[in-house]
């Protein structure tokens, strides 16, 4: 029998499955992959209960025949990282980032995510849990890394290095919505052998 092939979608920090790359790849799938199953839910807004979120959304979806996958951009690109070694699967990064810790921290206190509304708060305990599921060490056939030199959020060099013995795709320019997007889904499905 078959494995039932499941993606999960990770946005970005104070995003949403509204944002434009995650319209995208739903419909890239639906349309391209009828028989993928495609999760993009929106995102708790602490780090601890995004783990639980996400562990817990695998837990009750999967069966034997499961198998997932996972894409993530910027923040989800980190999430997706964690769940990548956690599950030994593949994971597609866009524009990741890669010490999330050291960023949030100029974040501290309240926050709106400018999609839902959600007025919320980060705490140094997210910084710290952050810290704690950082990957050190990372399994080098299972990451497709794609990143913009553009990026005016994230050091594209910083991705670069830390995936350094991965797939890795550098475009120059761009910015951290990563431009043309849409023509990288084809590149995605191949990398995930569907």
């Amino acid at each position: 029998m078959s494995k039932r092939i499941n993606i999960l979608y990770l946005h970005g920090f104070n995003s949403s499955p509204q944002s434009m790359k995650a319209e995208l790849t739903k419909i890239y799938f639906f349309e391209n992959f009828p028989s993928v199953s495609f999760f993009c839910p929106q995102l708790a807004s602490s780090p601890e209960a995004i783990i639980e979120q996400l562990t817990s959304l695998i837990v009750a979806e999967s069966d034997e025949e499961s198998l997932w996958y996972f894409i993530g951009s910027s923040l989800g690109g980190y999430f997706s990282t964690y769940l990548s070694e956690k599950y030994q699967s593949k994971a597609v990064l866009i524009n990741p980032a890669v010490k999330p810790f050291e960023l949030l921290a100029e974040y501290l206190g309240e926050q709106t995510n400018p999609y839902t509304g959600e007025v919320y708060s980060i705490e140094p305990q997210a910084i710290k849990t952050l810290k704690n599921i950082e990957q050190k060490f990372i399994s080098k056939n299972n990451y497709l890394v794609m990143v913009q030199t553009g990026d005016e959020v994230l050091d594209y060099q910083e991705a670069v290095d830390k995936y350094c013995n991965c797939q890795i795709i550098v475009q120059q320019g761009g910015d951290h919505s990563f431009i043309d997007y849409s023509k990288m889904l084809p590149k995605i499905a191949m990398f995930f052998n569907l």
